[in-house]
Parts: structure tokens; C-alpha cells; sequence
């Protein structure tokens, strides 16, 4: 089933020599890739439920065959991802490539992502938790560039973790920014000097985390602002809203988000900052 097993050194760093799993065992998991086992699709591929013959549930992501982004993404979330244990991270149990299938191999997370439950008013913490090993705890510091509600999924406990590598960067551990010619990512969720300058550091992530916290504070979708004539897109809207008076800003909260007027100022000013204000982001320590 899988060649080996990876082992876990001290400081929660994997060491991914060897994850591979086999693919008639991966079809054997799904029912061969069954539509009644399809969990999501997106531009990469389509993720599957499967269950493997020791009854462990598991996901697998089915990177599309033609596709030359799925081999670069593949690559990396393997080389990343498989050194990486944190209870905020999604795990990473292997991969296969036969046969010309690209197959990513998770844990299986069953409340789905986050952006399914954004009307709820998720605890957003612990994203943030997250986000720290990744900048700042782990041995390693990568950068994620495509943090948003549909990659953070939800265990059965509805506690969030951060998935989809496939974009993200490894910087060396004094390296502070970096320099890409390829801006990829999802609208609305890109921080200005990546998308105008293709510049990346850790406050990229962080403006992300940002409009995260305007979509969970107002309960809006970051790039699905109607009302307006014409329409805008989030941080435009929360931009004019903070010079409205208080009592129209609160009333536009998302109403499931439980949030007391007396602190209200604090989160809406805190989500400005990390979203609006790009040569303003903190990082996710301060």
C-alpha cells in the first residue's frame, strides 16, 4: 500500500523520503475515482474520499493529467508539506505517480472548508496559528500565496487547517521578500506589491488573512460585492464603510458573528490594517 512510512523527527519536522502509495490502491480507496465519492473540484483537479482497506479514511486529490502547473504543484506540496507536522496544517500522507496519475494523498477532514461554514462565525485564531508556524516556528519558513476560506478545512471538531502548498514558497531562514514573475493566486485575496510588482514575504499571507477577517466580520464573499452601483469588490466597500458613522458599519456585520459594539472598532480597524493597508501588514507574531 504505501512504500514507507516517514518518520518524525523531534522538533515535528517529517522526513519525507519515501510517501508513495500505490495506485490500485488509491483506486481500490475512491471506487476508481467514483463521482459518489467527489469532494470538491478546482483548477488543479478534483479531490476524491477514499477509504483505505484498513478503514482509515483518507482524501485524494487527482491533479489533471495535461496540466503543467498539477507536476509543479505535485512537486511542491511534497517537498513542503511532508516536512511539516502542525495541528493547524492539513497532513500530507503521501502521493502517487503512475500510469501518467498525478494523486496527492491527505488526511480526511470531514466538515469540508471554511468558506462553506463562513456565515457561522469560525474561530479565526487558530488560521492564525497556523500561519505563525509556517512564517516564524517551523524550521523551515515558507510563504503560503494562496491563503482563503476554500483552503481552510474543517476537522470533525470544526477546527480549521490550512491546505493547498501547491503555490507556496520556501525562504531561506533570514531571507525577508522575494521577487516572482508568475503572480498566481485568487483575486481579491493578493496582496498590491504581489499582484503590481510580483513581490512575496510573509505579509503577503498576512494581507490574505486579512480579507479572510472582513469576509468572516461582514459574512461577504472578498470579490462578490453587490448592492453597489457598480460593483465593488470587499476591501473597497469596507474602505468606504469606516467612514460611514458606527451604528450603519455595525449594522452591515455579518448578523451570525457574534461581536459586541464595544469591541467592534478593534476587529474592523484590525481588519483594515491587515487588508487595506499593504506597507502597513504586522506580521502574524505581533
Amino acid at each position: 500500500m504505501l512504500c514507507s512510512v516517514a518518520g518524525r523527527s523531534e522538533n515535528g519536522v517529517n522526513q519525507a523520503d519515501s510517501l508513495q502509495f500505490d495506485l490500485e490502491t488509491l483506486k481500490l480507496a475512491t471506487m476508481n475515482f467514483s463521482d459518489q465519492n467527489k469532494l470538491g473540484e478546482g483548477g488543479f483537479g478534483v479531490v476524491y474520499k477514499g477509504v483505505l482497506s484498513d478503514g482509515q479514511l483518507i482524501a485524494v486529490k487527482r491533479l489533471v493529467t495535461n496540466s503543467g502547473q498539477g507536476i509543479g504543484e505535485l512537486t511542491n506540496e511534497v517537498s513542503l508539506v511532508a516536512k511539516l507536522q502542525h495541528r493547524n496544517l492539513v497532513r500530507l500522507m503521501g502521493y502517487c505517480l503512475q500510469a501518467e496519475e498525478k494523486l496527492l494523498v491527505y488526511e480526511f477532514l470531514p466538515n469540508k472548508s471554511l468558506d462553506k461554514f463562513l456565515f457561522e462565525g469560525e474561530d479565526h485564531r487558530r488560521n492564525c496559528r497556523g500561519l505563525l508556524y509556517l512564517h516564524e516556528d517551523s524550521r523551515l519558513k515558507i510563504i503560503h500565496r494562496d491563503l482563503k476560506a476554500s483552503n481552510i478545512l474543517l476537522d470533525e471538531g470544526m477546527n480549521p487547517k490550512i491546505a493547498d502548498f501547491g503555490l507556496a514558497r520556501l525562504f531561506g531562514n533570514e531571507q525577508s521578500y522575494g521577487n516572482t514573475n508568475r503572480i498566481a493566486g485568487t483575486f481579491g485575496y493578493m496582496a498590491p506589491e504581489y499582484v503590481m510588482k510580483g513581490q512575496i514575504s510573509t505579509k503577503s499571507d498576512v494581507y490574505s488573512f486579512g480579507v479572510l477577517l472582513l469576509e468572516i466580520v461582514t459574512g461577504r464573499k472578498c470579490v462578490s460585492i453587490y448592492g453597489s452601483n457598480p460593483p465593488t469588490d470587499l476591501i473597497t466597500f469596507v474602505r468606504i464603510l469606516i467612514t460611514i458613522e458606527a451604528s450603519f458599519c455595525i449594522s452591515s456585520l455579518n448578523p451570525s458573528c457574534v461581536v459586541l459594539p464595544d469591541i467592534f472598532y478593534f476587529i474592523w480597524h484590525t481588519s483594515i490594517d491587515l487588508a487595506a493597508l499593504g506597507w502597513r501588514k504586522p506580521d502574524t507574531s505581533a
